[in-house]
């Protein structure tokens, strides 16, 4: 059984057993139905299974055991990481893909450009080993698209909104900037190695930011939203931020309160929600959502 199939059949089971505890041969039922759904063979020996646990444990963290009182197995211990959570979900986005030939009429793709990933592994491979880089950055901003090129420290890589950044040193002015992958051509490797700063956290780093925007002298500031309560289970489900807490959560209205950095790709989210929307607190915040949104009318009454 290929390495593939392996891993998609872990995958399974750890889904199977965080819905509620199964015995063995529910289990077996569950991998039996995947494998006429997929068409690929997932139905394996009890040692087999034995074996898949302890890889599961290796692996993803999760600890699988057998409650003898309830004569199921459960998961007993969950350290499962975010890391570890998206490479399964790129298991399963792969096994519908695999299919998606014969069924092409049901999927539509969003059409987009790369957004960088040939880059991750080497990276990754690059922060690892502590090497600097060099590459042709192309700017978007206040640049009418030139190209820059750009010797740098990689410290970390960072998503937000499908698109994958790199954190880095740039060695022209020493300070810390994102790059998006994207936008990055002739990316080499070079034999130099930098020094990784001691505690740099890169989680640490982004804890109150919204996006990529990382402001050096600024203190992060408490954001109060009262949302259309129509939004609330999306919000619910996709929180705007890891800190959002509910302050208020009846049929008037939505409330939340955040904790962040008012930056740039905040406000564009803000302003996203257009009308559902209300900015409480802090006032200066909610004064510049007005300003902008009077900016755009005044481009229609011209």
């Amino acid at each position: 059984m290929s390495k593939r199939e392996s891993i998609a059949r872990y995958s399974l089971i750890i889904k199977k057993l965080r819905k509620h505890p199964a015995d063995f041969s529910e289990i077996l039922d569950y991998l039996d139905f995947e494998s006429e759904l997929q068409q690929y063979n997932y139905n394996i020996s009890i040692r087999t299974f034995k074996r898949d646990l302890e890889d599961i444990e290796s692996h993803f963290g999760i600890r699988i055991e057998y409650d003898f009182s309830e004569r199921k197995y459960k998961i007993t211990e969950d350290n499962f990481s975010e890391a570890t959570n998206r490479i399964l979900e790129a298991y399963d986005i792969f096994n519908a893909l695999s299919i998606s030939e014969r069924i092409s009429k049901y999927i539509h793709f969003d059409k987009r450009t790369s957004n960088g990933t040939q880059h991750l592994y080497h990276l990754l491979k690059t922060i690892e080993r502590r090497k600097v880089i060099i590459f042709d950055y192309h700017k978007y901003w206040n640049n009418k698209g030139q190209t820059f090129n750009r010797e740098a420290e990689p410290y970390a890589l960072k998503e937000f909104k499908n698109r994958w950044y790199l954190l880095a040193k740039d060695l022209k002015d020493g300070q810390l900037k994102t790059f998006g992958l994207e936008r990055m051509d002739e990316l080499k490797i070079t034999r130099q190695a930098f020094s990784y700063p001691e505690n740099f956290d890169v989680q640490q780093y982004f804890e109150n930011s919204f996006g990529i925007i990382h402001p050096e002298n600024e203190k992060p500031q408490k954001v109060e939203l009262s949302f259309d309560p129509q939004e609330a289970n999306y919000l619910k489900s996709l929180p705007l931020h890891h800190s959002q807490k509910i302050i208020k959560d009846n049929e008037a209205e939505f409330v939340i309160r955040v904790k962040l950095y008012i930056t740039y790709d905040f406000i564009k989210e803000l302003q996203a929600y257009s009308e559902r929307v209300n900015v409480l607190n802090p006032t200066s915040l909610a004064k510049q959502i007005i300003n902008n949104a009077k900016t755009l009318l005044s481009y229609y009454e011209r």
